[in-house]
């Protein structure tokens, strides 16, 4: 039991760190984003209630609520196949 916990934790370490050096995280503001990235390639929104924009970077979007990032994704290529 105990090799299991420690390696979860050595995971988790490595999830965070991963996350901490690539990609925007939760609770970042954006002026925060735009300190870490620079200025993003497209800027979206916000929409709806509470509002949310998007932001897409070359390789990343970053989604924000009322200006806090909730969310950073790895932007997926296009397939040829629907650019039809």
């Amino acid at each position: 039991m105990k090799k299991i916990v420690i390696f979860a934790f050595a995971l988790l370490l490595q999830t965070v760190s991963y996350a901490d050096s690539h990609y925007p995280v939760r609770g970042m503001s954006m002026q925060e984003v735009i300190q870490q990235q620079g200025e993003p390639e497209t800027r979206k929104g916000p929409v709806g209630n509470p509002p949310i924009s998007r932001w897409v970077y070359k390789d990343f979007s970053v989604y924000f609520e009322d200006g806090t990032v909730i969310h950073s994704v790895k932007n997926q290529k296009k397939s040829i196949y629907l650019n039809k």
